[in-house]
């Protein structure tokens, strides 16, 4: 075999067909990424095991040999069944099933030995290993040495992908760190000294092949560490390069757009939002361009934070962009923006005030003449504030002089298109990213920790409480109730919102009469994505037919037949209608000519109809607790309290256990720790935040020990880079780090 280096493509380790197999399943492309694929279990096999001293559900390692091995066809589908039975030296037995004899009929014959690996079940009276991984000696000597290794060794066991299974796995692990030329060692030598951190060869041992009283956390632990050390130094760096542009300075300009602005506010703003206010005029009159996040609680007011910095880089002679995730948010913010602004919005029209300006709206499907004034609005500078989705970062949009970019809901862009939104300034302008997921401090430093933080926690006055409540669907009784509040809200006055995970089939609601386009903008994207609820089905349900998802048109056919809304005015809204009946819906529900509105999560963020008064979330269990706790902010935006009814069916313990934390706290920080110790961190991070170099493998960001692992590297790293900018003195550190980085631009690229 040719030597090899951690950079060396798979294909020069195992044949074209797995090297296929574990980039398409695992991701897994390099030598290196074999090396960051960690077992998910180890088995502890000490002394080998005598067979009679097994229990049910203990993971054990066996040295056995093959005493009869039969087949026999099966009842109920095609193939042929393999039963073996393997003995100890002291005559003890044990069954070995394989339900496909394909493969190992020929192996397993009486006489051979070997070692089985696998968790001992029960058939009948009888103890048994159903498929274990097994390995077979070719000869004494050879077995000799096998049951010496395992006998001092602790087995990995690695999540298996198709045919690889983790036997297989393990040899592949094995072969490349004896055949690996050398380790590469990221870590300066004065940093793993001053962390206590082990070399990253010795790591690898001690998490792919650990003796027996080993540690393998210990090598984990490293592995973390790397991980977070390079994310944080790509951090650093681009900090660094943030730090060394130079923009043009935005000095605020007294009496004018913006104090024109405060003086008409029918309400006063809250302390965190004034002092907020400060930093954002101070950065704005900078050289330095900001590059900063803004968070907050579901309606702490981020949208007139940013509003107010959008009119003061007007004020400075520059414009400003606002970047939404969908058509109806972009709306949204074009209609709450006009509103607030008033006869401000009307700069040059007839009955404008002379310190006005023009809020123009910019979408993939606008018809031709609105998006041609549009777009000449912001290529003339006439349009102060340019409000739009994607369509904005097309190459055909300029501006006169773009002096701020505001970039709403951070979590559905990636940094490029935050980046490709910048290259349209004459300078670099100011950044100002908005987010109303609240986001745990270890995700901050992992996916914002280039930005300055400014956290909003302050609710401003006139928000009413949300009382939320989970209703079991599978009880007629409560879904009956259900419907009757949502009556009592309308016969009060007030509106409702209906949820539901799906658009479906506009045939399940005859006569709706919506005109559908061909924009995917919102659900289609990917912006409604779904839970998995509690993992994978037991073995042998996985064929079990998933559980329907309710859409908004059959739920508005369900509605119209429900006796308690007799009379009640319904409406569907989803991400694939025309542009113009998704407007004109929005705007009849906030004229309240629409007492329910049944709608997917494109009412999930900026909405606001502060009539509002309930909202039910149908399969609420198909959905994450940040996303949840999203949706119910949209009640409760006025006077009248708010309530969220979370409607579920048969949900699973861990979805269960969601809903319940929803339902016992309208704290955001709180939950959003709470979501991320359930999830993924590939959900909470996601594709769409950095690509998936800026993924993590190894670090969990809900647990305490590894937030502190993000925090010491955070500290290394940009000291590190603060001395060494272009790493030219750590070269193992920048290949690492081009490594990482190339896998962005690959993502990108693919997406693109």
């Amino acid at each position: 075999m040719p030597v090899l280096t951690e950079d060396s493509p798979l294909t020069k380790l195992v044949k074209k067909n797995e090297a296929e197999q574990l980039a398409r399943t695992k991701g897994l492309l390099s030598v290196a990424d074999l090396f960051e694929f960690v077992p998910r279990r180890y088995v502890r096999p000490g002394q080998l095991t005598d067979l009679s001293s097994l229990h049910v559900g203990e993971d054990v390692l066996v040295v056995a040999e093959v005493k009869t091995a039969a087949t026999r066809s099966m009842r109920n589908r095609r193939g042929k069944m393999l039963t073996v039975v393997i003995g100890d030296d002291l005559g003890n037995e044990l069954d070995v099933t394989f339900f496909s004899a394909y493969g190992h009929e020929g192996k397993l014959k009486p006489g051979v030995r070997g070692f089985f690996v696998g968790q001992i079940g029960a058939y009948g009276r009888r103890l048994q290993l159903t498929h274990p991984e097994y390995e077979l000696f070719d000869d004494e000597e050879a077995g000799e040495a096998a049951v010496e290794w395992y006998r001092t060794h602790r087995v990995p066991v690695y999540s298996t992908t198709g045919k690889l299974n983790s036997l297989r796995l393990r040899k592949l692990v094995h072969t490349a760190l004896d055949t690996v030329d050398r380790i590469r060692e990221p870590v300066p030598e004065e940093v793993r000294v001053a962390r206590g951190l082990v070399d990253r060869a010795v790591a690898l041992e001690l998490v792919h092949r650990p003796a027996v009283d080993d540690h393998p956390s210990r090598g984990l632990d490293r592995l973390k560490y790397d991980e977070a050390f390079v994310l944080q130094t790509i951090l650093a760096q681009r900090r660094k390069a943030a730090e060394a542009e130079l923009g043009t300075p935005r000095l605020p300009r007294p009496g004018g757009l913006l104090a024109a602005f405060d003086a008409r506010l029918p309400f006063e703003l809250t302390q965190g939002q004034r002092e907020i206010g400060e930093v954002f005029a101070s950065e704005l009159a900078s050289e330095r361009p900001m590059h900063r996040l803004l968070q907050g609680e579901v309606g702490s007011g981020k949208t007139v934070v940013a509003l107010r910095a959008m009119l003061a880089a007007i004020d400075a002679g520059g414009q400003a962009a606002l970047l939404a995730p969908t058509e109806v948010l972009a709306a949204q913010h074009h209609r709450s923006i006009t509103a607030m602004l008033g006869d401000l919005a009307q700069g040059g029209m007839l009955g404008g005030s002379e310190f006005g300006t023009t809020v123009a709206l910019l979408t993939g499907s606008q018809n031709a003449g609105a998006r041609r004034r549009s777009l000449l609005d912001a290529a003339s500078g006439g349009a102060g504030i340019v409000v739009g989705t994607h369509a904005l970062i097309q190459k055909h949009v300029q501006f006169a002089d773009l002096a701020l970019v505001v970039v709403d809901e951070q979590h559905r862009f990636g940094v490029e298109q935050r980046d490709a939104l910048r290259e349209k300034g004459i300078r670099p302008p100011h950044v100002l990213v908005m987010t109303a997921t609240p986001i745990p401090r270890t995700v901050a430093m992992t996916v914002f920790g280039d930005m300055e933080t400014s956290t909003l926690r302050e609710l401003p006055r006139g928000r009413s409480p949300i009382a939320t409540h989970v209703v079991d669907a599978d009880k007629p009784g409560w879904v009956d109730r259900t419907w009757q509040r949502v009556a009592e809200e309308v016969a009060k006055g007030h509106q409702a919102y209906v949820v539901c995970p799906r658009i479906g089939d506009a045939d399940d609601e005859s006569g709706s009469g919506a005109a559908t386009s061909r924009d995917t903008s919102d659900e289609d994207a990917g912006w409604d994505a779904h839970w998995d609820d509690d993992g994978a089905a037991p073995e042998g349900e996985q064929d079990a037919p998933a559980k329907e998802l309710t859409g908004v048109y059959a739920m508005l056919s369900t509605l119209r037949a429900t006796p308690a809304l007799q009379g009640v005015r319904l409406e569907v809204l989803h991400g694939r209608l025309d542009p113009d009946a998704k407007d004109a819906t929005m705007r009849a529900f906030a004229a309240g000519e629409i007492d329910v509105l049944v709608a997917t999560t494109v009412i999930e963020v900026g909405v606001d109809v502060p009539n509002a008064s309930v909202m039910v979330v149908v399969d609420a269990d198909r959905f994450g607790i940040s996303q949840l706790h999203q949706l119910r902010g949209r009640v409760g935006r006025g006077a009248v309290p708010g309530l969220c009814l979370l409607m579920t069916q048969g949900a699973g313990e861990r979805a269960a256990e969601r809903l319940d934390q929803v339902a016992a706290t309208t704290d955001g920080f709180e939950l959003a720790r709470a979501d991320l110790m359930l999830r993924r961190e590939g959900d909470v991070l996601g594709a769409r935040q950095s690509g998936r170099g800026n993924s993590v493998r190894h670090l969990r960001l809900g647990r305490v020990e590894d937030e502190q692992i993000i925090a010491d590297a955070r500290e290394d790293a940009f000291a590190l880079v603060d001395a060494d900018p272009g790493l030219r003195e750590h070269p193992a550190l920048a290949a690492a780090v081009a490594m990482r980085l190339d896998e962005d631009q690959a993502v990108w690229l693919e997406r693109g």
